[in-house]
């Protein structure tokens, strides 16, 4: 079937002639072939620029529009609702707009930035695009709105024509300088464009104000009174523009709504050298007045929002943007998605963060995941050349999952891609053929049940501290940026739940949580959230707990066996009591704790030395003094349950540019490594053996899928070696070998991947695979073989409907041989069967 649409796609782009009733074919609409197991999203997004429609003639744009829609129709029909979101130019075709469909619009024609000092086709050669832009292609045709009205009609006639589904059409506003050459902005009223994102005075700031300005607008026809708030004009001319031009939604990119600097480590409260909590209740009022009054004037009109490229902690310690404000004031928004930034600096760990900690909370069940497949503007296709055609962008943030209130596990609602064309207006075939199946499996093998690894993300209680205790400030700013460091340094977290949801679960007696380790900060005193996390490891539950820990109460510190002295900061030897990293050229052994960057210093030590419960797996030394960083506790009476405390160190500074810069780890150790070591103790060994410190760790995640486990990850440097090793064993990867060595399975991972696993060895030594197995038997779903096993222990998760599920030893097809005896066990995450002593071969089959 897949064929056939592909060259029914085909006939239609070679025999365009044959018109509207070839387009009535329900082949692009068949849902015959529909896999169960994907879950259709409520819609995909397609971004474009205008680009592609090189010839302005309807007959040309309507081809334009069917080529899209037959090139992505194979992922379409998992759709519900579709959308096209027009990247028409910067967003300053609403702003100038003056009712008049006859207009000129300045569309995003050009390759590269067009608001510089040198002339669009001019300049010196060796000048970069951020310094001067090209037509993308010789005389680019042009447009007037009318046309554009046109281009939004056709989009929807033909989709609907093609693919029988309802189709949406959106309009973007960007409020930097990239995409469109804007009078607007940096001649007639620059006085909006506060921040510097991309040097002085280049980015619109939501709460800006406008000087008097006596040109005619549409919604301001006798022009623009001085003062007038940019939300109050931006709203009134959105809700004319989109409305003429018809349009069923507004999408405000690269942080506009959320802050000044919107893509930085700092912003109007921190200025990278010293926090200003004075400023947070000022930003946040002018944050929240913008949407007030951009939704006075446009209230009806959908809002899909990019965000920033930051996390909800950092972007509310540094530019007082308060999510939870935003979110809860009755805005009609969609949460931002994903950050495509990785693309651009390989930080997943921040892209990951941000992406949680976002969708812990949300207006509603609504939320997005977008991928970066080309870039209309900067002459890159992020698959083809950033990705390398590698789909880790892909699996990694598909991996993730949020909890909501009620203890489901909630995927994303909404797929959207940047874009569907390239900066030369072509849309090759090869990226939607090559994109799609990743997609799919991704969306196929998402996570129906928490993760190995929950972050219980404090999103009230960072909202609470920013306006009621403010000196917590750094405290909000370190707990997030400590995160993604612990994520890029391959601690596989991938699951979310708030605070809030979190409590509440646990106070209904939900078992949501009873196969996962949480990792929460330190829990304000009194707190129904300290009542709950306690009660979570006294009924046998794991807890990483992190941060500085004056806050907390004396009843969770005796808890945790630890008490509070005089904080230190500096340069500290560490000494650990936990396994670490293999290296070849080992780093250092010296922390460097910045109090200012860490929420303060290290204020620790055990409580009771003489606690039999309690082991100190980490100790760092300034001189003669001495604290615990690291404290693991275990009481008999807590059924199994272990609670970890790990102080946390942020191991990065500002140093100028937009993000923090990790500290040398050649020069300083890396504080967030504890926070993997430490699952050692917990009974989880991930462990990497590098040539040298300065290595890239490889990103992973651990997601619960059909019973399955699936690691999905992104290895930065090829030459690391990754370790496993379970509490039920060494993990074995369908379709892979490992060599097993005292008992941890040892894997050189590709670039990108996602593995399915399940099964589980425990061995001493030798090379065991696990492999795929025809199944060549009526009625059987699944076989899959398990080689080189010398008196082995083997756990086996199949499918979740197990009903019919056994498994022979040494024996080949047709596998009449009867079944061994099956010891069905839930004590290791999920329904797995065990089998001891196994030596050989094993077929598992249901």
């Amino acid at each position: 079937m897949k064929k056939a649409i592909l060259l029914f796609a085909s006939f239609l782009l070679l025999f365009p002639s044959c018109g509207q009733k070839a387009l009535n074919c329900d082949l692009l609409r068949d849902k015959s072939d529909k896999d169960s197991r994907i879950k259709p999203f409520n819609d995909i997004h397609l971004e474009m620029s205008l680009k592609p429609f090189k010839v302005n003639d309807r007959d040309s744009i309507d081809q334009v529009c069917r080529n899209i829609f037959a090139q992505w129709g194979p992922l379409l029909k998992h759709a519900d609702t579709i959308s096209v979101m027009l990247w028409t130019a910067d967003g300053s075709e609403i702003l100038n707009y003056k009712g008049d469909k006859k207009q000129r619009l300045e569309w995003s024609q050009y390759v590269g930035n067009p608001n510089t000092e040198h002339e669009v086709n001019s300049g010196p050669v060796d000048l970069s695009l951020h310094q001067r832009a090209y037509d993308y292609i010789p005389n680019p045709p042009q447009y007037t709105y009318g046309d554009l009205k046109y281009i939004v009609s056709s989009l929807k006639e033909q989709g609907k024509l093609l693919t029988g589904k309802t189709i949406r059409v959106g309009e973007t506003f960007d409020p930097g300088p990239e995409f469109a050459k804007s009078e607007f902005k940096y001649k007639k009223h620059p006085e909006i464009c506060m921040g510097n994102t991309m040097g002085a005075k280049t980015f619109v700031c939501c709460y800006a104000t406008l000087n008097e300005d006596k040109e005619h607008y549409a919604g301001f026809p006798s022009g623009i009174p001085q003062g007038t708030p940019f939300g109050t004009f931006f709203g009134k001319q959105s809700q004319h523009f989109l409305t003429d031009m018809g349009f069923d939604f507004l999408w405000l990119s690269n942080g506009l709504g959320f802050g000044m600097e919107t893509w930085s480590a700092t912003g109007a409260v921190f200025d990278g050298k010293k926090f200003h909590p004075e400023k947070l209740n000022d930003t946040r009022e002018k944050i929240i007045d913008f949407w007030t009054k951009f939704r006075a004037e446009c209230p009806d009109f959908r809002i899909e929002t990019r965000g920033t490229n930051i996390s909800v902690g950092a972007d509310l310690a540094k530019d007082g943007v308060d999510l939870k404000a935003i979110y809860n004031g009755g805005f009609n928004l969609l949460p931002p998605p994903n950050s495509p930034w990785a693309a651009l600096d390989g930080n997943f760990g921040l892209e990951l963060a941000g992406y949680m900690s976002r969708i812990s909370e949300l207006p509603d069940d609504r939320y997005l995941f977008r991928y970066y497949t080309h870039d209309p503007w900067w002459a890159n296709s992020p698959w083809l050349d950033r990705y390398g055609r590698e789909a880790h962008d892909i699996y990694l943030p598909m991996a993730v999952t949020r909890i909501d209130a009620d203890g489901n596990v909630k995927l994303p609602t909404h797929l959207t891609f940047l874009t569907i064309d390239d900066s030369y207006g072509n849309m090759p075939e090869q990226v939607p053929s090559e994109v799609i199946p990743h997609i799919l499996q991704g969306r196929r093998t998402s996570p129906d049940q928490p993760g190995l690894i929950v972050w219980v993300y404090p999103f009230d209680e960072y909202h609470d501290w920013a306006y009621k205790q403010p000196e917590r400030i750094e405290e909000i700013y370190y707990g997030d940026w400590f995160i993604q460091q612990a994520i890029n340094d391959g601690f596989p977290m991938n699951t979310v739940v708030s605070s809030g949801n979190f409590t509440k679960l646990m106070e209904e007696g939900k078992n949501t949580f009873d196969e996962s380790i949480l990792v929460s900060i330190v829990p304000d005193a009194g707190s129904e959230m300290e009542k709950q996390l306690m009660k979570f490891v006294e009924n046998g539950g794991k807890l990483f707990v992190y941060g500085p820990s004056s806050h907390a109460s004396k009843e969770f510190l005796d808890f945790l066996n630890i008490k509070t002295v005089e904080p230190i900061s500096g340069e500290m030897k560490m000494k650990l009591r936990l396994k670490s990293d293999r290296i070849k050229v080992p780093g250092s052994d010296i922390l460097k704790h910045n109090a200012d960057m860490s929420g303060g210093g290290i204020e620790t030590v055990v409580n009771n030395s003489a606690d039999p419960g309690t082991k100190v797996l980490a100790q760092a030394f300034l001189g003669n003094q001495k604290r615990d960083v690291v404290v693991q506790r275990q009481e008999k009476e807590w059924n199994g349950g272990m609670v970890t405390y790990l102080r946390g160190t942020n191991s990065a500074t500002y140093r100028g540019g937009h993000l923090l810069t990790p500290d040398n780890p050649d020069k300083w150790f890396n504080g967030s490594s504890l926070l993997r070591y430490s699952l050692d103790n917990m009974g989880y060994s991930i462990h990497f053996d590098k040539l040298k410190a300065g290595l890239k760790n490889p990103i992973n995640c651990i997601s619960r899928c059909d019973n399955a486990f699936y690691f999905s990850g992104f290895t930065p440097n090829q030459t690391i070696e990754q370790q496993w090793l379970f509490p039920q064993g060494a993990p074995i990867f369908t379709g892979y070998e490992t060599e097993l060595r005292n008992g941890m399975a040892h894997y050189r991972m590709p670039k990108s991947y996602q593995e399915e696993c399940r099964v589980f060895v425990k061995q001493d030594e030798g090379v065991v695979s696990c492999y795929e197995v025809a199944p060549v038997e009526w009625n059987v779903k699944r076989r899959i073989g398990i080689n080189g096993l010398k008196q082995a222990t083997v756990r086996i998760y199949p499918g979740a409907d197990d009903t019919h599920f056994e498994v022979v030893n040494n024996v080949g097809y047709p596998y009449n041989k009867p079944s061994l005896e099956r010891k069905k066990g839930t004590d290791y995450a999920g329904t797995y069967y065990e089998f001891e002593n196994i030596t050989g071969e094993l077929i598992a089959i249901w």
